[in-house]
């Protein structure tokens, strides 16, 4: 399979810092090309580069961030390559989601990301991801990424979520949204199907993974999938449903002493991959 990873090395507005060494070190802590051209794919990573504003604000530069990610994974496309980002921010999903023409996605986040400006404790962009690709917030800023088309809320399904504001629950009420949780996401796919989804973007925050067994950064609480289970998750949808790309998010190698992290995700994609090919 040919593949274009993309790496969107952000966090916050500020470019290799924080969560933004994530994806580098996903790179280069895993082997992650050499993995996957072990496995018979034809692999080339781009780097998005600085872009933004001089001042690096958070908002600006986050949505330069996924405008450059919408561009290179429609060239992806393009060139017939499947398209992985391995982002800072799970804002980028936005750009990924604008960029692989999806119409439903699969969010699995220990977090819901649902806020919006009205809502949010903190004004923390990233928390008002999966709310900005679903069109609920920020239009003006979407509707400047190339090809941007928000999800609708009943071809989005929502999986762990584990750590939810209150504002998050009651908009969660108000919503078509499919709520799932890891052991039973497979269950829901044919939910996601009758609502009309037919090409799936799959965004997955690595702080998903339970946090006694694997530490992806500092947010993590208690619960969640461990590696194998994870692994046999993504695999299973990637059986039951067309996915058109795949977003990375949220590594923090400060918390990763051991480097821990980079060839779980290497196993990981490997093994999607190799399911995805089945499909």
């Amino acid at each position: 399979m040919k593949l274009s990873i993309i790496l969107a090395p952000y966090d916050s507005g500020l470019y290799h810092a924080g969560f933004g060494q994530g994806p580098d070190a996903i790179i280069a802590g895993g082997g992650l090309v050499d993995e996957l051209a072990l496995r018979g794919h034809d692999v080339i990573v781009e780097d998005i580069g600085e872009v933004g504003d001089a001042q690096r604000r958070e908002i600006a530069t986050g949505f330069a961030v996924c405008r450059a990610v919408a561009t290179k994974v429609d060239m992806a496309r393009d060139d017939e390559r499947f398209p992985i980002v391995l982002a800072g921010n799970c804002l980028t999903a936005a750009g990924a989601v604008a960029g692989d023409a999806a119409d439903s996605i699969i969010w699995i986040d220990q977090h819901g990301d649902l806020n919006t400006p009205e809502t949010s404790a903190y004004g923390f962009l990233d928390g008002m991801a999966l709310a900005t690709t679903l069109g609920l917030c920020w239009r003006p800023m979407t509707s400047a990424i190339p090809g941007f088309q928000a999800i609708d809320p009943s071809r989005c399904m929502l999986v762990d979520a584990r750590d939810l504001d209150p504002d998050e629950r009651r908009l969660l009420e108000t919503l078509p949204i499919i709520r799932a949780q890891w052991a039973d996401a497979l269950d829901n796919v044919g939910k996601l199907k009758a609502a009309g989804a037919a090409q799936a973007h799959l965004h997955l925050d690595l702080d998903v993974h339970d946090p006694d067994v694997l530490q992806v950064n500092r947010y993590a609480l208690p619960g969640g999938p461990n590696p194998e289970q994870l692994r046999q998750l993504v695999c299973g949808l990637a059986k039951s449903i067309p996915i058109v790309g795949i977003t990375l998010s949220a590594y923090d190698p400060a918390f990763d002493a051991k480097g821990e992290v980079p060839p779980v995700v290497g196993q990981l994609l490997g093994d999607f991959l190799a399911a995805l090919g089945r499909f």
